[in-house]
């Protein structure tokens, strides 16, 4: 455990070297989810019944969880690239912990979201987002937020380490723009034929954006849900345990293993 510790810290510290010598990068996947905020909140918000103010306040957890959930597409590419470009196989090599590599990018990626997740917050605050719950509730859906970012990361690092590939693991991680749209983020699903609702409420991302916006004050659960968004904060906790538990043993795997 002490070996893994130490190990983990040190790829983290080469994670987050990375991405400082990748400035751009680090901006666009920043400053995306504000733009999303601002043009989803004004343009969609006037076409809707829903007042705008009220819209953005709706929106804001849907933003954070659709953000969260790009850490596969994250995950996805990173994991990718270091195999293309021969990084991993020298990693391999190393006398390290082969749960060190893939447990550093994950926990670099939550240290960034983390960090990317204040000006979105100050943002939401500035288009009319308020936190209408308990301090305690904020700070268990901030909690949550992350827990999530974490598990989606593991299976993005998995789908990387599979793909061996930045261009393929880039187009597949692209498509995974369409889990926000088949969720509660940006809509209500309340107004879904049946069989879409379910499978919208069935999506992971639908039980998170629903615990947020519980835990913060901004909605009320939704009646007549699925369980998963009928329960959003046990719903979460489940998905997430899920995530976690099936793609980073997967994930350790793949990496030690390499081609085999």
């Amino acid at each position: 455990m002490n070996a893994l510790a130490y190990d983990g810290t040190a790829m983290l510290g080469r994670q987050l070297r990375r991405l400082r010598h990748n400035p751009g990068l680090l901006i666009l996947t920043q400053t995306m989810p504000i733009t999303m905020l601002l043009f989803f909140g004004y343009v969609f918000g006037s076409a809707l019944a829903t007042p705008g103010a009220q819209y953005r306040s709706f929106l804001v957890p849907g933003l954070l969880v659709a953000t969260a959930a790009n850490g596969l597409m994250t995950g996805m590419f990173q994991a990718a690239q270091d195999v293309h470009r021969g990084v991993t196989d020298r990693l391999r090599t190393l006398p390290v912990s082969r749960a060190a590599v893939p447990l550093g990018q994950a926990v670099a990626d939550l240290v960034v979201t983390a960090a990317g997740t204040v000006p979105f917050l100050l943002v939401g605050l500035l288009v009319g987002w308020r936190i209408d719950g308990s301090v305690p509730e904020a700070a268990a859906a901030l909690a949550l937020l992350l827990l999530f970012r974490f598990a989606c990361s593991w299976a993005g690092i998995f789908l990387g380490l599979l793909s061996r590939n930045e261009e393929a693991a880039g187009q597949l991680g692209g498509a995974t723009f369409v889990l926000p749209l088949l969720s509660n983020a940006y809509i209500p699903t309340e107004g879904l034929p049946g069989w879409l609702r379910t499978l919208a409420e069935w999506n992971p991302i639908s039980a998170v954006t629903t615990a947020l916006r519980d835990l913060f004050g901004n909605a009320a659960v939704p009646e007549g849900a699925a369980w998963p968004v009928a329960h959003p904060v046990a719903g979460s906790l489940a998905w997430c345990a899920v995530l976690i538990a099936v793609f980073a043993p997967l994930a350790v795997r793949r990496y030690a293993r390499g081609e085999n």
